[in-house]
């Protein structure tokens, strides 16, 4: 069992429940899945780009990413619908909460000045979306190999049903959020 996964059974759930009033296990709010996703726009002059960054988002992640292609063409980015754009990777259950735990306490501390994630960064639904400007925050990525930075976006998924509850959801589980 993953030590945020361990930490969210024993310590967040039972503290989110005394705190929302919420005595059903089910109802009570967690992450039910992780999105990260690198949109490569470059790859139309150079393939090599989106192989790379598929190779980082693997390394990153412990899962093969998906190639994500174009829905529409767009005359002025040189783009034809069903071209190669970019990869995204789907973590669930264990891998999730691994890659969470690196997020937080290994990635998040070597972003440059970081001063702490947006609190406001919710979408209505209680899904969390940060952004990084590169993949080298990571430690799996070895950065000798690294030819361009690339950066990425991460979405955290919940059953919360508002922003709030998916706030106190996330830091309870040590989300670091700036400060207002």
């Amino acid at each position: 069992m993953a030590r945020l996964q361990e930490k969210y059974r024993t310590q967040v759930a039972p503290s989110l429940g005394k705190a929302l009033g919420k005595t059903n296990a089910h109802a009570i709010p967690r992450i039910t899945k992780v999105v990260v996703n690198m949109g490569v726009g470059s790859t139309t002059q150079d393939r090599k780009r989106l192989e790379e960054a598929a190779n980082n988002l693997a390394t990153i992640t412990g899962q093969r990413p998906l190639i994500t292609k174009a829905k529409k063409a767009i005359s002025s980015f040189r783009l034809r619908q069903g071209m190669e754009i970019g990869c995204k990777v789907t973590l669930r259950g264990l891998r999730m909460y691994e890659f969470l735990d690196r997020l937080i306490s290994l990635a998040l501390p070597r972003v440059r000045d970081f001063r702490g994630l947006n609190p406001k960064a919710f979408d209505g639904h209680g899904n969390y979306s940060l952004g990084l400007t590169e993949q080298l925050v990571f430690p799996e990525v070895d950065a000798d190999k690294v030819t361009f930075t690339q950066g990425m976006h991460i979405t955290l998924v919940t059953t919360a049903e508002s922003d709030a509850e998916a706030r106190l959801l996330l830091k309870e589980m040590g989300m670091p959020f700036a400060t207002e």
